[in-house]
């Protein structure tokens, strides 16, 4: 008997080719959609999970007060590592220090000629040999001791191998840090997965840095707190966050007595660290949000609900046609079980095909998933998650599509259903047809207001007036040792002397950034801390020049390789109440407790110093040499290609011991909005295809009505109605239902993406522009879909649909 459903089921699929068609191509879209959501959301949810500890990891972060203010930092003071296992001996704690642009250079031992040079941008640490009695590693070669022991580092197996040819070569090799520290190769462990926050691939020991401290910053004070610094603490198993956290408040109040800034260290539990965008990830490549993932797989539920909407709505119009059969299967002694049975059964043979034809689409789809999500190219569609994930998708869906038109057609009464008495308008759920519609539409609406928005926002994000030039600006970070120090100066002579060059200048970092080295202050010789943390950058004279700086009072800092004179900007005036930046000239500023008193001579115009999420910052500019380690050179638009080769080679010959590692700043700063411009494509993305399932539902049930009134079409020609009263009889009922979802999907809209824009402190205002837009581009598109079968219906010969009349 099953065998013969799924005959006569089949059978019915073959007949109705059209409708057919539409139901599988909107599920085939809708459950690769959803497939390659899953994959994303998956992965992001797996971080860190490779380890057997890892609900019992703590990452210790520090929360810190100046005046009013609150900050947040993901590393915790260096004193504080061992005052920790004094005071909290029962748990397992471990500390890592991350360098960042560190050269790794492979030296052939003789004349230096053939010295490999290998810079690593993420990836590089100092790190204690306890970190492995916390976080899982697979040591291929040597084992945790080594990284006790001084001029020491370990490699992961892929950098291994890029250093020496062959992993097992590397054990005992020596490496040369930033032409500063000479390493031996004490080790090798297996490659970090993809999904992990800490992507180290060459880890130094501890215990170098602390030799090494003055190039490193490494600091021992209990107020110097870095975000490269970070502690970690495995805990007993019956240990609570709560008791944990009562024991750091403890620890904070007994260690951090002085110093103007009260500091507090908190617990962040390794399960919330991939998405906790208050601390940010300082070790690894990007923290997500569990917002976006709940925005993601929203859409994907949205979609999938669509694709069911279509088959619904398309499989109860088409029930009256099949009345008679039904009638006829009744009177044959077919019960209603029987009946329900075989309409799930045809569902599940649609629903079945379409899942099959999704798998193929979702596997062409992955290669481009890295457009839309920070995900690995090696990241497999096929696993035990997206297999049960698949499997239940399919019955679900066949569940949600097949009950109702299942139990439409099982109730027909067989004495109507033989005599042809069932109507379109006499099947029950009619009203349930248009919410469902109404429902779609709303859904399409939703996605197409998101991506206006988006596209908006991103646009103003792209195009926003930064307060500071960085176009053509080349940027090379460098390094800060004596011989480099020394180097400068002619160094800068050299490049200023192409003609190409507009400005050059050394700096510790380009106006806007992800960094943020903030310090509390005094004013005015007055012995009382700021309110607020002020946030410095050093730069040389040709700061202000080379980034496009403009002042609003006073002038730049004449040259100098110590802190004589500071540049501060807008924000930090209007902080301190002074309204006329004029004022503030000639006013003495401290930055910390152990510098000297220094003359503010200028207030540059407020520049955006981090991203457009942040607000700006309060920010004081003064040189100081031995922290400006970074390049910045103004270049002539004309011949970018030439003008970078020429400071390549200029920079290879004065600095041969280092690699040229330039980029420029505008590509940077795009950076910053990696995320948000993958939202706005996936908004982009997943719109058009709610667009298309509801199109095809829409073009289906238009066309089915066409055919149920194709009499009624010719009666009204012959009786006078125009073309033109011909598509406005099709087209009213869907116009009307497209304007209530509209009224749906607004709120909701605004609701959601008045919140996301929340994320930015420079943002576009949500006006009613946005929803019109969005309403005419919604009519539009239904017009286009429901229009030419309206059209072609009006057009056709009356004579020809009365012949059989």
């Amino acid at each position: 008997m099953i065998k013969n459903y799924f005959k006569i089921a089949w059978r019915n699929i073959v007949r109705h080719k059209a409708y057919s068609a539409i139901n599988i191509s909107g599920l085939m879209v809708g459950i690769a959609a959803c497939l390659l959501i899953f994959v994303v959301v998956q992965y992001e949810l797996s971080f860190n999970k490779d380890n057997k500890n890892f609900n019992n990891i703590y990452h210790l972060v520090t929360q810190s007060y100046q005046g009013n203010e609150v900050g947040y930092n993901p590393g915790v003071s260096v004193p504080a590592l061992e005052a920790l296992r004094v005071d909290m001996p029962e748990a397992k704690v471990a500390a890592f220090n991350t360098s960042y642009g560190s050269q790794l250079t492979v030296t052939d031992g003789v004349s230096g000629t053939n010295d490999k040079k290998f810079l690593e941008d993420i990836g590089v640490a100092f790190v204690e040999p306890q970190y492995f009695e916390i976080f899982d590693g697979k040591w291929l070669a040597g084992n945790k001791a080594v990284l006790g022991e001084p001029n020491t580092v370990v490699l992961d197996k892929s950098t291994a191998t890029k250093y020496f040819g062959d992993w097992k070569n590397a054990e005992g090799k020596a490496l040369k840090m930033d032409n500063l520290i000479d390493l031996k190769v004490g080790g090798v462990i297996e490659d970090v997965p993809s999904n992990s926050d800490f992507p180290f691939k060459v880890m130094v020991s501890y215990i170098t840095w602390k030799s090494y401290g003055k190039d490193y910053n490494y600091s021992a004070e209990w107020g110097s707190i870095s975000s490269n610094h970070q502690i970690y603490m495995l805990l007993p198993k019956n240990y609570t966050a709560a008791s944990l956290n009562n024991r750091l408040k403890a620890f904070s109040n007994k260690h951090y007595k002085e110093g103007i800034r009260s500091n507090l260290i908190l617990s962040q539990p390794l399960s919330d660290m991939h998405f906790d965008v208050k601390f940010g990830n300082s070790t690894g490549d990007h923290v997500t949000t569990k917002a976006t993932l709940r925005t993601l797989t929203f859409i994907g539920v949205l979609i999938i609900i669509m694709a069911s909407i279509n088959f619904i709505n398309l499989t109860t119009a088409q029930s009256v046609s099949r009345s008679k059969e039904v009638g006829i299967r009744k009177v044959l002694g077919s019960n209603r079980k029987q009946l329900i049975l075989q309409i799930i059964g045809e569902t599940a043979i649609i629903v079945m095909c379409a899942g099959l034809l999704a798998i193929g689409i979702a596997k062409l789809g992955m290669p481009y998933l890295q457009n839309i999500a920070s995900v690995p190219k090696d990241l497999s569609l096929f696993n035990t998650g997206t297999i049960v994930f698949f499997v239940v998708v399919v019955v679900t869906v066949i569940l949600l599509s097949g009950i109702y038109p299942a139990l439409i057609l099982s109730g027909f009464k067989p004495v109507l259903a033989i005599k042809n008495k069932i109507t379109a308008a006499s099947v029950g759920g009619v009203s349930l047809r248009r919410g469902l519609v109404v429902a779609q539409f709303a859904i399409s609406q939703l996605l197409i207001i998101g991506t206006i928005v988006a596209i908006n926002q991103m646009n103003y994000v792209n195009n926003a007036d930064l307060g500071f030039s960085k176009d053509a600006v080349l940027v090379i970070p460098g390094y800060t040792d004596s011989l480099s120090l020394q180097k400068m100066d002619a160094f800068k002579q050299r490049l200023l002397q192409n003609p190409k060059v507009k400005a050059v200048s050394f700096a510790s970092d380009v106006p806007s950034s992800e960094n943020n080295w903030g310090s509390n202050f005094y004013f005015n010789n007055s012995n009382e801390d700021g309110e607020f943390t002020v946030f410095r950058k050093m730069g040389d004279v040709d700061y202000f020049k080379t980034f496009g700086l403009k002042f609003a009072a006073g002038n730049g800092y004449t040259q100098s390789d110590t802190a004589n004179q500071a540049v501060v900007n807008e924000t930090f005036v209007q902080k301190l109440g002074i309204k006329n930046p004029k004022d503030i000239i000639g006013k003495m500023v401290k930055i910390g407790g152990r510098t000297p008193w220094i003359p503010i001579v200028g207030v540059v115009k407020d520049f955006k110093t981090n991203s457009l999420r942040d607000a700006i910052k309060p920010m004081v500019i003064t040189p100081i040499k031995k922290f400006e380690s970074q390049l910045a050179v103004k270049i002539q638009v004309a011949d970018i290609t030439g003008t970078v080769a020429d400071i390549k080679q200029q920079w290879e010959s004065t600095y041969p011991d280092y690699a040229y590692n330039g980029y420029f700043m505008d590509e940077r700063i795009a950076q910053f909005y990696k995320q948000e411009n993958q939202l706005a494509l996936v908004y982009k993305i997943f719109a058009g295809i709610a667009i298309f399932i509801s199109c095809l539902g829409l073009y289906g049930l238009v066309s089915y009505m066409a055919v149920q009134r194709t009499r009624e079409v010719g009666i009204r020609k012959v009786l006078g109605a125009s073309i033109t009263s011909i598509i406005f009889l099709f087209s009213k009922e869907f116009i009307v239902l497209l304007g209530i979802s509209f009224l749906i999907a607004m709120p909701t809209a605004w609701y959601m993406m008045n919140g996301w824009l929340q994320n930015f402190a420079y943002r576009i205002e949500l006006g009613a522009g946005v929803f019109i837009l969005a309403i005419v581009v919604s009519v539009l598109i239904a017009c286009l879909t429901f229009g030419y079968k309206a059209i072609t219906t009006a057009l056709i010969n009356p004579v020809k649909s009365l012949r059989g009349e």
